[in-house]
């Protein structure tokens, strides 16, 4: 039984120097994460044949609710696994901001739609969340011209018969 105080005190070790380490959000303000994917069949949503983006650029795009001139403009590029991080020096409790696409790397897949090109994050600390800094923004995607040729076949295997025809 003695020999497992050093292990645990080992792993104890291990697990604080992880914590330290791991990505710190500025001290009054935020850092925002997400992941833009490529969607091949022009669903809406991720599928089975749905792609990260490596490269892609992404702008946090901060506004009055009443409308106006943008409050604050930051970009980000993905990484390998399509993951962008930004980092936010303060509260925007007075505004709306969301993180918009930008530009594709992949011609073939570089199509914006107007609404479905952005992912909406409340960046204030007076909202009733308590997340350390980190907001998650919902994945965002790029579309092809036209849905690949299977893609039929794959939007019928996931039942829709009864989402509207537009959304």
């Amino acid at each position: 039984m003695a020999w497992c105080m050093p292990l645990l005190a080992s792993l104890l070790l291990l697990a604080l120097a992880g914590v330290a380490s791991a990505d710190k959000a500025p001290e009054s303000g935020f850092i925002v994460t997400g992941r833009v994917y490529c969607d091949p069949c022009r669903a809406g949503f991720e599928t089975n044949v749905s792609k990260n983006v490596e490269g892609a650029t992404v702008a946090m795009d901060c506004r009055p609710f009443g409308g106006g001139e943008s409050k604050l403009k930051a970009e980000a590029t993905t990484d390998n696994k399509g993951w962008y991080k930004i980092e936010i020096d303060q509260d925007h409790q007075d505004e709306i901001c969301e993180v918009v696409l930008t530009k594709s790397p992949d011609a073939s897949c570089a199509e914006i739609e107007e609404f479905r090109d952005r992912a909406r994050v409340p960046l204030t600390s007076n909202n009733g969340m308590k997340q350390q800094g980190t907001r998650f923004a919902n994945p965002i995607a790029f579309f092809p011209k036209e849905p690949r040729k299977e893609c039929g076949g794959i939007l019928q295997a996931y039942d829709l018969k009864d989402a509207p025809e537009n959304p």
